[in-house]
């Protein structure tokens, strides 16, 4: 059984997920506040072993550099989004300092996700390619539930007018690698609460 914990952080509001089995723990899309992350690590008695990343929105990487240092930990990256790490204008920071966001430069991650499952210490997902939302969006598929990043959301999906995002392509993500879970599968976004597949099946305004 493995325990999730939610981490609002940001002005946006993001999740970051800290996935843990008692011994060692995934950080999932750390975006901002540090500190609040590390605490709430610490909380958790487990030993960080790697920082999880979604998509490279600069909401979801602005603490990498302080987790990854202080844990000494590796990042993993979709290979179609690890240069947007490095890259203000990609990550969405450049030209955000009038809205108190500084521009998120973070060092290449040390290892390029592959389409396959990963055990770390016992803790196994899938990784399946997401996009729509930016074009190297990814989802982490555990046993019993998902993280999404921006893919998918209570009652809506991620928004598709940023940089290489695409409406048509994020719905066929979503219906593709989602949709076909089992509908009791809880889905951890990366922003809000969480939901069901069954629910978002049914009720999501985008699919019906």
């Amino acid at each position: 059984m493995l325990n999730v914990t939610q981490i609002v952080t940001g002005p946006l509001e993001e999740n970051v997920y800290l996935i843990d089995n008692g011994r060692s723990l995934l950080v999932v899309d750390p975006g901002s506040e540090a500190e609040k992350i590390e605490a709430a690590i610490e909380k958790t008695g487990a030993k960080p072993v790697a920082i999880l990343l979604t998509h490279c929105h600069y909401d979801h990487i602005g603490a990498v550099t302080a987790i990854r240092s202080k844990y000494g930990i590796p990042v993993y990256v979709s290979p179609n989004e690890q240069e947007w790490l490095g890259n203000p204008a990609h990550n969405g920071s450049q030209g955000m300092a009038a809205y108190g966001i500084p521009e998120i430069s973070v060092a290449p991650a040390e290892f390029e996700f592959e389409r396959k499952e990963y055990d770390f210490d016992g803790m196994k997902f899938r990784v399946v390619e997401t996009p729509g939302h930016s074009f190297g969006s990814l989802s982490f598929i555990f046993d019993d539930f998902a993280v999404v990043g921006d893919a998918l959301f209570k009652g809506s999906i991620g928004r598709t007018d940023l940089y290489t995002g695409d409406s048509a392509t994020l719905l066929a993500s979503i219906e593709r690698e989602l949709f076909t879970l089992p509908d009791e599968t809880i889905v951890y976004p990366g922003h809000r609460e969480e939901t069901t597949i069954g629910h978002e099946k049914a009720t999501n305004p985008f699919f019906n």
